[in-house]
């Protein structure tokens, strides 16, 4: 045997060994996840449907991504629950007790003090006398939304739903609608697959600034109106609902109150019944309106990795969109923070971020043009994110493998307002003429290329890197679709007559600008040069494609 012939299995050996362990690694860590359950919970009255999946990582680790999902790219949020009824920003049902905040000044002086009005009064006055889905659905499709995504629960614990197993909903109190059902009905309509966010995992924690009081001021020592018990309620409004089923305050306070991972040195870990009623509430959406994906606001999984709640759902999901699909998961679900294995089970979530670098498996990065809840303040500063904004964040996503979900707040009444219709507008023209360099694209060899390309913009935690990289004329993200076509998106707009050089792309038969036509270019010795016309046809962002 020849030397380099050695050489070549030496090194086949080598990465063959490499991948071993690699693989090792991952099934060990699976492995050790499952080993750290603690709790089980009861599955009596929500059984897991039988089929291809157990609730085990390895079980789930031949999970594949829908096309569907991968080609549709770009979805719109409704984000949107009882914590939009003051219209004053996101987490106003945890940052209304927490003295001298924004939120708890706002609430005071509005409806007086948290002793005597707390959230669940809060809840009383929504009534989203002017939501209609149908509209909002057909308009976020109308303007290139290819999936629909609704809140059914937020930290704030209110199931949006005629949830069987939380008595406080949107049915029984505040606005005593479906919102879910709503959502689901319309989007049924309008042939556009419906996304469930669930985020009541962290009530336990969340929500333990109810239990506080004032420090100082008239109100000093007065107890906030998260002890409360359902006795309390004789004669009031909400008599015979128990606020403890809201507050979920029925436990020893954390050392570190609201801390987001399940870290038992630091917070009071949820009990049994608690993490029951978490699969209960959740398994009963999924089968009342069966979502083509599920969202969940966790690390990993809810309740995770203590109780194995998260797996059971998971599995669940996936079997039962297999018997409902001939066969074939057309089933996603999203979580945070993952490592690789479980990327190999369900699809990475990134919050307000995006990676350095093309992802190997599709993933989805969320955002909002503005706070998560509808908040009036950005109406009138108008800090709303752009629509150029928007389309530069949906480029580079999709150069990465990603799809963009993008919340558009919601305000109490159920409408939205005329600087986000106008955004959203805005963004579905862009669409219409440039989409195809978007939808159902895969990335190409390389993401990009410019003057932002090789800045380091590392995430934290579950992302949180939006914004930190401002984009000019010479950068581009690239995408591509079979039969040899390129498109490259320009992150800003180009000066008219002006030339552009793609380095990475040395030769073409024909480069078209979307929404004008063919435009001259040529071969140079430092890539493929394109001169841009006298007049562009959009103000936020130019797509060539070139074949």
């Amino acid at each position: 045997m020849s030397k380099p012939t050695k050489r070549i299995l030496f090194s086949a050996a080598l990465v063959a060994t490499a991948m071993i362990s690699h693989a090792q690694n991952i099934y060990n860590s699976a492995q050790e996840a499952e080993k750290a359950i603690k709790v089980k919970v009861d599955t009596s009255k929500e059984p897991i449907a039988k089929g291809k999946y157990k609730p085990s990582w390895e079980s789930l680790s031949d999970y594949q991504c829908p096309e569907w999902f991968r080609n549709a790219k770009f979805g719109i949020w409704a984000h949107w629950g009882p914590q939009c009824a003051p219209e004053y920003g996101d987490w106003f049902a945890r940052g209304m007790y927490e003295e001298g905040s924004d939120q708890y000044k706002f609430s005071k002086m509005a409806r007086g003090p948290q002793k005597d009005f707390g959230f669940k009064d809060w809840i009383h006055e929504w009534k989203a006398q002017n939501w209609n889905p149908d509209f909002l659905v057909k308009f976020y499709k109308d303007c290139g939304a290819k999936y629909f995504f609704a809140l059914a629960n937020h930290h704030d614990n209110f199931d949006l739903w005629d949830s069987k197993y939380q008595e406080w909903n949107s049915v029984n109190l505040g606005p005593k609608k479906n919102i879910i059902g709503g959502w689901a009905a319309a989007c049924k309509k309008y042939h556009l697959p419906l996304g469930l966010s669930v985020h009541l995992a962290h009530a336990w924690t969340w929500y333990e600034t109810s239990r506080g009081a004032d420090k100082k001021g008239t109100f000093k020592g007065q107890t906030y109106d998260g002890r409360l018990t359902k006795a309390d309620g004789k004669g009031k409004w909400w008599e015979g609902y128990d606020p403890q089923d809201l507050y979920e305050q029925r436990h020893p306070l954390s050392k570190e109150s609201g801390e987001w991972d399940w870290d038992p040195s630091k917070v009071t870990l949820p009990d049994e019944a608690y993490c029951n009623r978490v699969y209960n509430r959740t398994m009963d959406l999924i089968n009342k309106y069966s979502p083509d994906v599920v969202y969940f606001d966790d690390t990993v999984l809810p309740l995770y990795p203590f109780c194995d709640c998260g797996l059971d759902i998971l599995a669940h999901v996936y079997n039962k969109s297999i018997a409902e699909h001939h066969g074939k998961n057309e089933a996603v679900v999203t979580g945070k923070i993952l490592k690789d294995f479980h990327k190999k089970a369900m699809v990475w979530d990134v919050e307000r971020g995006t990676p350095d670098d093309i992802q190997p498996k599709a993933w989805q990065t969320c955002t909002c043009i503005g706070s998560w809840h509808y908040d009036k303040r950005r109406f009138y500063d108008g800090k709303y994110k752009s629509a150029q904004n928007v389309i530069q964040i949906l480029a580079d996503v999709v150069s990465k493998n990603g799809n963009l979900l993008l919340s558009v707040p919601v305000k109490s009444d159920g409408t939205i307002d005329s600087l986000e219709y106008n955004i959203v507008k805005q963004i579905g023209c862009w669409l219409k003429v440039n989409g195809e360099g978007i939808y159902g694209t895969r990335p190409w060899k390389q993401f990009g290329e410019g003057p932002a390309t090789d800045k380091k913009n590392p995430m934290k935690d579950q992302g949180f890197n939006e914004g930190n990289i401002k984009f000019t004329a010479r950068d581009i993200r690239y995408t591509q679709k079979p039969g040899n076509c390129i498109y490259a998106i320009t992150m800003d707009v180009p000066e008219s007559e002006s030339s552009l050089t793609l380095k990475a792309i040395k030769k073409a038969k024909y480069v078209e600008l979307l929404g004008y036509g063919k435009v001259d270019f040529k071969k140079t010795k430092d890539g493929l040069t394109i001169t841009f016309p006298k007049y562009l046809p959009n103000n936020i962002a130019m797509v060539l494609k070139i074949k």
